[in-house]
């Protein structure tokens, strides 16, 4: 099949199945005339790849696993199922990390986060910086226990004074 027809029956931009070539998770051919052909079993490769992006997977995640099957074949229901138990934990723990948001996202979400008032009391001068980049404590990590102030009940926030312009 050619590009442009593959592409209509995959449902994605010929571009995305250039890219795909690209990263390794597609081998398309060549016809004499240098035209990209693909395999009507091509056509379940990418949607193999695309569910596997759906639920959130990683492009090196994706290629890993097509890499696991025998000559570059198509996967199978049994692959599949092999492949899905495999990727349970790392789906799991992002489950997890999206309940953790959910539960912050109206006060502080974290180091990182938008809310630089709290952020800047659970967080003073990014010092959890060092332990990564990304909101630290989103990802599963306690800022450390001070008495009397922690991440859901930090004290209240002095106001900034304004500077006052020259002369005033």
């Amino acid at each position: 099949m050619a590009i442009g027809e593959f592409a209509r029956r995959a449902g994605v931009a010929a571009s995305a199945l250039r890219f795909y070539e690209a990263e390794g998770l597609l081998a398309g051919r060549r016809s004499p005339g240098g035209r990209r052909l693909y395999r009507r079993a091509d056509l379940r490769r990418v949607a193999f790849v695309r569910v596997a992006q759906s639920v959130g997977l990683s492009l090196a995640d994706i290629r890993t696993a097509l890499a696991t099957l025998p000559e570059q074949r198509t996967p199978t229901r049994a692959d599949w199922q092999r492949l899905s138990r495999q990727w349970q934990p790392l789906i799991d723990e992002r489950i997890a990390t999206l309940v953790r948001l959910r539960e912050r996202l109206a006060s502080c979400i974290g180091c990182g986060c938008l809310s630089l008032k709290t952020c800047a009391l659970v967080n003073p001068a990014d010092v959890v910086a060092v332990r990564g980049p990304g909101p630290r404590y989103l990802l599963g990590e306690r800022p450390p226990a001070t008495p009397g102030r922690n991440a859901t009940n930090p004290p209240k926030a002095r106001r900034p004074r304004r500077a006052r312009p020259p002369g005033a």
